[in-house]
């Protein structure tokens, strides 16, 4: 199964950051690949976590794929899972975790593996998706600059 990970070293504190990354409904807005999101569920569990159930489109070209997934926001935790539900692939799973940094900054890590259901579409779209990794976690840092400033 693909895997990738990064840490992205951020002037921003772990707390904005997360709920940068929580407010899901924004990221047509920026997120690479992301054309549409919309959440159909939203509770919180019994650990006071707010659950999501949302479903992503995302497009390349003239392929257009949408998928379910259930995001688990734990913000005392500073940390967001995302768990496949529906579409087009075999398996997902996403982590995201924000640790502070001593200068007041964040160290955000992202992870995720996933794995086509079609071979045919894994072929079609894995290269394109690996890429679109590893902008994602610039797309986010450059949103958290435009919405709370760029530090020093």
């Amino acid at each position: 199964m693909p895997t990738f990970e990064t840490v992205r070293h951020v002037n921003h504190s772990p707390e904005r950051m997360f709920d940068l990354v929580a407010d899901v409904e924004k990221y047509p807005e920026f997120v690479p690949l992301c054309e549409r999101l919309v959440v159909r569920q939203r509770r919180v569990d019994e650990e006071g976590r707010t659950v999501l159930i949302a479903d992503l489109t995302a497009g390349y070209g003239p392929v257009r794929e949408t998928f379910t997934s259930m995001v688990t926001l734990d913000r005392a935790a500073l940390a967001i899972k995302v768990e496949y539900i529906d579409g087009p692939f075999r398996y997902l799973d996403n982590r995201w975790t924000f640790k502070p940094r001593e200068d007041g900054g964040a160290d955000i890590l992202f992870w995720i593996s996933y794995e086509f259901r079609s071979r045919m579409l894994g072929a079609l779209m894995g290269s394109m998706f690996d890429r679109a990794f590893r902008k994602f976690s610039e797309a986010f840092e450059l949103r958290a600059n435009a919405i709370y400033g760029v530090s020093a």
